[in-house]
């Protein structure tokens, strides 16, 4: 479900152990081109598909019956609105979220929100998680992803379609924790996209990441109480890609405005979605009940929402590092 970079390799990943699979997206016109020239015509140009694999669909509510494991990689702040559309029920399918983010305004976990609005049962939920960029699925470079579910032998089955020569899987049961470190990760590589863009070199990089993932540690101790090693690779690894990778979105977001471009403009010279600059508000509304210590949180929350300078909170940031 969903058009993008994400989707496009975890179509790639799926095609790799699977016969074949269903592809919602929203746009007929990239469909029909699609299928022209064999490859998406918008994103990772460079994975050809073997088109007699794939059926495509622009309607989402006949995807949903037509299948019975939904995996969403819809990017979060417009997961909302494909939702809206669906009238199929949700509560008998098997749902992979592969969003890296919240639902904005309802500023809910993906989980919770299929849960509360589409009866479907928790333990019919996963997640994926990190380190994993797209562009290196397609490159096909050795990588890993955990899969959660609150149920985790549910999931287990599935372990094997996203498992292949160049990538490897873990399973655990902490959906709750990878989904939120998965939004503060974004969070954290628009700030270290912002020092890069100043010119601070490694050395603060590295001070600033280990601030990073304490901060992150005290954040998802807070919201969840499931015993978890934040120093493992679907937190500390996927924070890690994220921030320093030349693939990073939200690092290349960061870096402009680090340069001295505002924020809407950064956002218009953006060719895909900075999920961090929704992922900040959203946290930064979440912890408004949490009280938790995040002075990074709270200075790029200054610099995207409040508009002060990014030179000052920066500056004043770097006297709350250890």
């Amino acid at each position: 479900m969903g058009g993008g970079s994400w989707a496009t390799a975890l179509a790639k990943i799926i095609l790799s152990t699977q016969k074949s699979l269903n592809w919602y997206m929203r746009r007929p016109d990239q469909i029909d081109d699609f299928k022209a020239a064999g490859h998406n015509p918008g994103y990772l140009t460079g994975i050809q598909f073997d088109i007699n694999k794939i059926d495509f669909y622009s309607n989402i509510n006949q995807a949903i019956t037509e299948s019975d494991t939904l995996i969403f990689a819809i990017p979060s702040p417009f997961l909302k609105q494909h939702l809206e559309k669906i009238k199929a029920p949700l509560k008998d399918k098997f749902i992979i979220s592969a969003v890296k983010g919240l639902v904005p305004d309802e500023n809910m976990l993906i989980t919770n929100y299929f849960t509360e609005y589409y009866d479907v049962p928790p333990e019919n939920i996963a997640v994926v998680g990190g380190p994993c960029h797209a562009e290196e699925i397609a490159l096909e470079r050795l990588s890993f992803i955990t899969l959660a579910c609150t149920d985790p032998a549910r999931i287990e089955p599935l372990a094997g379609v996203f498992r292949n020569t160049y990538l490897k899987n873990t399973i655990c049961r902490d959906v709750t924790g990878i989904e939120y470190a998965s939004v503060l990760k974004n969070v954290y590589s628009i700030v270290a996209g912002i020092c890069h863009g100043m010119k601070y070199g490694d050395n603060f990089q590295a001070v600033f990441l280990s601030n990073a993932v304490q901060e992150m540690r005290r954040f998802i101790d807070a919201v969840s109480d499931i015993p978890r090693d934040i120093d493992s690779s679907v937190y500390l690894g996927d924070l890690l890609v994220t921030a320093y990778s030349r693939f990073s979105r939200n690092r290349i977001f960061g870096t402009m405005i680090g340069k001295g471009y505002s924020v809407q403009i950064a956002q218009l010279e953006m060719e895909m979605i900075a999920e961090g600059y929704f992922g900040t508000k959203c946290i930064h509304e979440i912890n408004e009940k949490y009280k938790v210590y995040m002075p990074i949180l709270n200075a790029l929350y200054d610099i995207l929402y409040n508009k002060k300078s990014s030179t000052i909170i920066i500056r004043n940031l770097t006297e709350t590092f250890k």
